[in-house]
């Protein structure tokens, strides 16, 4: 229902542009997972159910159907259930795969597992939020009352703190994914979602890196590689 310009803006406000560059642990002990479509085709990280999902209500369920700003995104509504089907056959089910290998493999190498869950998020909220506060932390820390235990909630708290960074939990994005295999099965998958505030490394009107992009990246990935290093010697 968007023309190339209004999709092209709808892009830069709902990608997390660039988290793959600042995540990338590729000389550490990680295993990389990244999805490979827009999630203005399909989210991956929300319930195939809209009944379980909350953000459905807001038309962004596991398939989208309107904007961030709430106008409609496509022209069929609702989906059709084939073509919904379809998208989930696609992509979602692809990636969830891949993604229970990873935790599967590592379990059976370690007898645990550590789900670095990364995103990023606007310095103004967006309409479809539900937080709505204009006072937005520099990371938010997304956990699971069953996959995030406390020491890992406080280690990254603390790591993220040290570097003068501000930090809140759950604010404004609450949670952390695990698959469903293991959600709230196995307490040895240990899930923490970690947001960064797009402010701090691209302009966000233009959706390109800003000046600050290589020191901030410098940053963010030590203190993953200290958090893992605390998480590798935890019994």
């Amino acid at each position: 229902m968007l023309s190339d310009a209004e999709l092209e803006a709808e892009l830069i406000r709902m990608t997390d542009s660039y988290t793959d560059e600042l995540f990338d642990l590729s000389d550490c002990v990680a295993n990389t997972i990244l999805f490979p479509v827009s999630r203005l085709v399909l989210d991956p990280e929300r319930f195939v159910d809209d009944a379980q999902e909350r953000m459905s209500r807001k038309g962004m369920g596991v398939v989208y159907t309107h904007t961030s700003s709430g106008c409609p995104l496509r022209r069929d509504l609702p989906v059709p259930l084939e073509d919904r089907q379809l998208l989930i056959r696609q992509y979602y089910e692809p990636h969830h795969e891949k993604l229970t290998r990873a935790v599967e493999d590592a379990l059976a190498c370690s007898g645990r597992c550590l789900i670095l869950d990364c995103h990023s998020f606007p310095s103004v909220p967006l309409p479809f939020e539900f937080e709505q506060s204009p006072l937005r932390p520099d990371i938010c820390l997304g956990t699971d009352v069953y996959h995030t235990p406390g020491w890992l909630t406080e280690s990254a708290a603390t790591l993220f703190s040290e570097e003068n960074f501000r930090v809140e939990l759950n604010k404004p994005f609450p949670g952390a994914l695990v698959p469903m295999d293991y959600y709230r099965k196995v307490p040895n998958v240990w899930s923490l979602m970690i947001e960064v505030n797009r402010g701090w490394y691209m302009d966000e009107a233009t959706g390109t890196r800003s000046g600050q992009f290589d020191s901030f990246r410098t940053v963010l990935q030590s203190v993953l590689r200290r958090l893992l290093r605390q998480a590798s010697i935890v019994k």
